[in-house]
């Protein structure tokens, strides 16, 4: 997803120092990268939007590859026009108008997305330093914890806000992320997202039109031609939407024209006893290389997206990245639910924090003989 910035803020960024002044180039050379390594599994993060920037596991074969689009160097995460790997807030996806009213007060937000806020406007979460709280390199639970205070008012958001993500490998071929909030002082919606770009393949092998998607979504949020939701739900059956079952991505991607590929929120099937319990959201097989991931969370809704705006992006390696050469899948709550009442509660308050769990289990299917 692209990023425009309009022309005003960037003039009273610059005039705050934050454009091209001292905070930046500050900023830009505290900028880090630190590895967790665990089993054959290794995984690179930085304190930049505190990113996800290399997963390096094995194949099939047993040959390492790294599946996750970005760049070779972590200050190129600076000039990043598509959120890879990127923490995404205070509110990720989009906000409608963008502008909401909670609690009797409007809110006007800054609009970085025609009329409306993208990923938590112009310098949301992904564009801003995090502090490293925690670090545990390897050992029976490589952990990194991050955490950024965000101030009242920040791109129009009410209230500070305390948030942590933390990235943990607990099990054998197994990622954690766990993303938390806490709001200091006043009511305020957050919705996190971790948008790391997959390719089960190696994020230099090209469009992911072969691999195999399961989705455990029975409908979705349709969207008008802005990608806001119209606040009701349709069923995804008879729809190119379906992935209640195995589907390869490409087998019905052309019939989506509109978005030039899947651009859209699915509203995760409960577990019967409880709404906020862990249940596993989707499976993506790749057959080339053997790896499968199995994606679980807390969250009520998962992002889908191929893709479709990344074009002659240069990534890792000098490899170029065109449209289709990944998947997002993002849990998260639904897009614009600040706007929505009958969609679930994106508020949180100083009695109610925030808590996202985000759960990957990688395998593969390997070979007779392997």
């Amino acid at each position: 997803m692209s990023k425009f910035i309009v022309i005003l803020y960037v003039v009273c960024l610059a005039a705050s120092g934050f454009v091209n002044g001292s905070i930046i180039k500050k900023e830009k050379d505290q900028i880090r990268v630190f590895e967790l390594k665990k089993g054959d599994l290794t995984l690179k993060v930085t304190n930049w939007g505190a990113t996800l920037i290399s997963l390096l596991l094995p194949d099939k074969y047993g040959k390492l590859g790294d599946i996750v689009l970005g760049y070779d160097s972590p200050k190129a995460y600076t000039n990043d026009t598509q959120y890879f790997g990127a923490t995404v807030g205070r509110v990720a996806n989009r906000i409608g108008g963008a502008q909401f009213t909670l609690n009797g007060i409007h809110y006007k937000l800054i609009a970085n997305e025609g009329n409306n806020t993208l990923h938590g406007g112009p310098r949301g979460f992904s564009d801003v330093l995090w502090k490293v709280v925690k670090y545990q390199r390897d050992g029976d639970r490589p952990k990194i914890k991050f955490s950024y205070h965000s101030f009242d008012g920040e791109e129009g958001f009410p209230g500070d806000l305390l948030v942590t993500v933390s990235y943990i490998l607990s099990e054998e071929s197994s990622l954690s992320i766990v993303m938390k909030a806490k709001a200091l002082n006043k009511a305020t919606p957050v919705n996190l997202v971790n948008h790391a770009y997959w390719n089960l393949g190696n994020h230099n092998s090209g469009n992911i039109l072969n691999q195999v998607v399961q989705i455990f979504g029975s409908k979705f949020t349709p969207l008008n031609d802005q990608l806001i939701p119209f606040g009701n739900f349709s069923s995804v059956k008879g729809t190119p939407y379906d992935f209640l079952k195995p589907q390869v991505v490409g087998s019905r991607i052309d019939q989506l024209t509109n978005t030039n590929g899947y651009n859209v929120n699915y509203v995760l099937d409960k577990n019967k006893n409880d709404d906020n319990e862990v249940k596993v959201a989707a499976i993506v097989t790749d057959k080339r290389s053997g790896r499968v991931m199995k994606i679980a969370t807390n969250q009520p809704g998962l992002q889908f997206y191929t893709a479709n705006y990344v074009k002659n992006e240069k990534g890792k390696d000098g490899f170029v990245y065109q449209p289709r050469s990944a998947l997002c899948l993002e849990t998260q709550a639904f897009p614009d639910s600040v706007n929505h009442p009958n969609f679930p509660s994106t508020i949180v308050t100083p009695e109610k924090p925030y808590n996202h769990l985000l759960f990957f289990k990688f395998s593969t299917n390997a070979p007779h003989g392997f």
